[in-house]
């Protein structure tokens, strides 16, 4: 995890460099059209119209320029202007998307503009009818930004430009597409060349481009965009995940529910969702009379599961679990593969507590997230506790003393967990803190893979409630949590994570065998059929093994397998045919040689039970 003082400072260079790029690129074109420019992980953006298309080749262009205005040492100098005025300001430099950008601030606020941008520095107000706000000159370019920067352009750092992109004007595929040049940022020179070699890694790595050369999911203009369709070979690691799931969620006491994927729009109004989250639901659908919404979360459908019961001080907890399918309305331009999808299936579940049992279950919760990490080889990972900022009570249920209560709950769990953890204000859900749970994959990139919160609301909104031991009722806490996240995201990091090549027990296909010649073609069939019919368990029922019997040659057929990542691959000819055995390469390029398909069966049942793969020599 980065220490908060130097990666403050990481985003101060890249968010100056940012403004830098843009004022090298209103030198080169005075034209130019400015929408948002964020810091982001390695570096930074900027959304930017031109009466051209940029190539790759301006690159160098722009970044001699940016050098020019980092060697001249520019102050970054703050101005402040009445929001009426910075309108003025904006719509005589012919900066349209500024301009739309400060009347939306003006009258929803910035919480709305940082939604629908994504750039939370893009301005600094927290409702409407804010009086002024800020501006940043370097050199002759004044743009719009809250800051904060460094002091004077010669200390953005070491920057490359990487790549350019299209991006819709606020996520939206009905606005006008602006380009979008990507760049990197870092204080030394070696730091920058290591993020240049995780991006060339991330690209070869890319679920998008793996998932579509190894099968498994698709997405087609018929169903409707962010709406994936999992083949049988993506569908095998989703079974692979929820049968995990299935069984640490059993050593944990939870007890597994089903709920539909519709309800009453009513229930939403109850849970306080429609008030804080329209934007982000489908539309309602109107069923003899009555509004009905596809369901965005599962916790209020859980909630009528608890009131369905009578429940004592000695049931809870009461922790109920379900692989929960919702929708969620995203904009066009923000999908992106299985990262960002507007229909998806929650590793869910809702703990109900008692207040004296609400630390100690949150720390099993955060516990069970380190079991999965381990048995993924994850072993970068920290916790993000998330806050709210009580001066902005719009966007937070205004109930003081609950967030105290639960902050302290929440902290102090945090701290007896042992887990790393950062705290940032703002960002906790409108019911109740939350902590993100951020890991890296092997090449460095950074998620944020679920969100576990405490919610003290539901109990008033709902009356969840329970006997207590002197017969009173009480209140319940509710724990929401989903340590796998959703099958979309958790898949799509591990695509990248593993590169495509899955550990054996989660590969979509285990074995593949390959007869060398059409005569060995019968035997190789009744080893797969042995393997078929193994007592091993996995989420699929049992191995997944595929017999190549195409005409391709064998040496084709084995760059097919590895091009596929299949872990094992068992050639057989005259020899294996003749003495009941087979020839096994593994994915590595290793051999185990010619060995019994019974040995075969019991490496493969002691990696599948253990969920880890064993070396070639054992």
């Amino acid at each position: 995890m980065p220490d908060d003082t130097s990666m403050d400072l990481l985003h101060r260079m890249r968010h100056s460099c940012a403004h830098v790029m843009a004022a090298a690129v209103h030198a080169l074109w005075p034209s130019a059209r400015f929408g948002v420019g964020p810091a982001i992980a390695n570096g930074f953006f900027y959304d930017i119209a031109l009466d051209h298309e940029l190539k790759l080749e301006d690159l160098p262009r722009i970044e001699e320029k940016m050098r020019e205005i980092k060697k001249a040492r520019l102050p970054f100098e703050r101005i402040e202007l009445p929001i009426d005025d910075a309108i003025d300001f904006m719509a005589k430099h012919a900066q349209p998307f500024k301009v739309e950008l400060l009347n939306l601030l003006k009258t929803q606020g910035s919480t709305a503009v940082a939604r629908e941008t994504g750039d939370e520095d893009a301005v600094d107000a927290s409702a409407s009818g804010v009086a002024s706000v800020s501006f940043y000159k370097l050199g002759q370019f004044v743009d719009l930004c809250r800051g904060p920067h460094v002091a004077r352009s010669d200390e953005i750092g070491v920057f490359k430009l990487r790549t350019i992109a299209g991006a819709y004007w606020r996520g939206d595929a009905k606005n006008p597409q602006l380009q979008r040049l990507y760049g990197l940022c870092f204080a030394d020179q070696k730091d920058l060349e290591h993020a240049e070699w995780q991006l060339e890694q991330a690209a070869l790595r890319d679920h998008r481009k793996l998932g579509k050369e190894l099968h498994l999911f698709t997405f087609s203009p018929d169903v409707g965009a962010g709406l994936p369709l999992w083949l049988p070979r993506g569908m095998a690691i989703r079974d692979e995940l929820e049968r995990l799931a299935v069984q640490e969620e059993r050593k944990d006491g939870y007890r597994r529910v089903a709920t539909p994927h519709i309800t009453k729009e009513a229930l939403y109004f109850r849970s306080g969702h429609l008030p804080y989250y329209a934007d982000d639901m489908y539309a309602p659908i109107d069923i003899e009379g009555e509004k009905f919404r596809l369901r965005p979360m599962n916790c209020p459908h859980h909630h009528q599961i608890y009131l369905s019961g009578l429940w004592s001080y000695r049931d809870l907890p009461l922790r109920l679990s379900e692989y929960g399918q919702v929708y969620r309305y995203e904009p066009s331009g923000a999908l992106s593969g299985l990262m960002r999808v507007r229909g998806f299936c929650q590793n869910d579940a809702h703990i109900y507590v008692r207040h004296d049992q609400a630390k100690a279950e949150f720390i099993r919760v955060m516990q069970l997230h380190a079991r999965y990490y381990e048995m993924f080889d994850i072993q970068d990972y920290w916790m993000r506790l998330s806050l709210p900022d009580l001066k902005k009570l719009d966007k937070y249920v205004d109930d003081p003393e609950g967030w105290v209560k639960a902050m302290e709950i929440l902290r102090e769990a945090m701290v007896e967990s042992g887990y790393r953890f950062v705290e940032v204000e703002g960002e906790a859900a409108f019911y109740g803190p939350k902590v993100d749970f951020m890991i890296k994959s092997v090449i460095g990139t950074e998620y944020a893979i679920s969100t576990n919160q405490l919610d003290f609301l539901a109990a008033k909104r709902f009356g969840l409630r329970y006997i207590a031991e002197d017969g009173s009722e009480q209140p319940a806490y509710v724990i929401h949590r989903a340590p796998l996240g959703s099958h979309e995201r958790f898949v799509a990091f591990l695509i990248e994570h593993y590169g495509g090549a899955f550990p054996t027990w989660l590969a979509p296909v285990q074995v593949r065998l390959i007869p060398i010649a059409d005569r060995h073609v019968d035997y190789a069939e009744k080893v797969r059929q042995r393997l078929f019919e193994a007592d091993i368990e996995t989420g699929t029922g049992g191995l997944r093994a595929e017999l190549d019997a195409s005409a391709e040659r064998m040496q084709k057929k084995i760059r097919n397998a590895q091009n596929d990542k299949v872990p094992y691959m068992l050639v057989m000819g005259d020899k294996e045919a003749e003495s009941g055995t087979v020839a096994v390469r593994l994915r590595s390029g290793e051999n185990l040689g010619p060995i019994s398909v019974d040995a075969l069966l019991a490496r493969l049942a002691q990696e599948v039970r253990t969920r880890r793969d064993l070396p070639a020599t054992t």
